[in-house]
């Protein structure tokens, strides 16, 4: 699926099973939400906090892709809402990066193995 058909289907979801899209500054607020769970996760799958449960670990993986599609879920609202085309924005995002770290990260003795 590209992106712009995530966003026409997002769009027909909005408009049929959730009603409406709630205003823009919820979103966003609801988008760092989900970033916040997903970031939850992130910490006790690869970071070094635990699971209050040993139980919770089993499914953690399962639920870090719900969550990350959770995140995208609320950005194609908010591009819906804002007139984005994703497909767009994403190609010229990396065109950008394409030239202005064209050497860059080659260069960087952080990144060297």
């Amino acid at each position: 699926m590209t992106l712009k058909e995530a966003q026409n289907k997002v769009d027909h979801w909005i408009n049929t099973i959730g009603i409406r899209y709630y205003n823009e500054l919820t979103n966003t607020a609801i988008l760092t939400e989900e970033v916040g769970e997903v970031a939850r996760l992130m910490a006790r799958i690869y970071g070094e906090q635990s699971f209050k449960r040993p139980e919770d670990e089993t499914s953690a993986k399962d639920n870090l892709g719900e969550e990350m599609a959770d995140v995208l879920f609320v950005l194609i609202c908010l591009a819906n809402q804002t007139g984005v085309d994703l497909d767009d924005a994403l190609r010229k995002n990396l065109e950008k990066k394409a030239i202005r770290d064209a050497q860059r990260h080659q260069e960087n003795p952080k990144l060297k193995p």
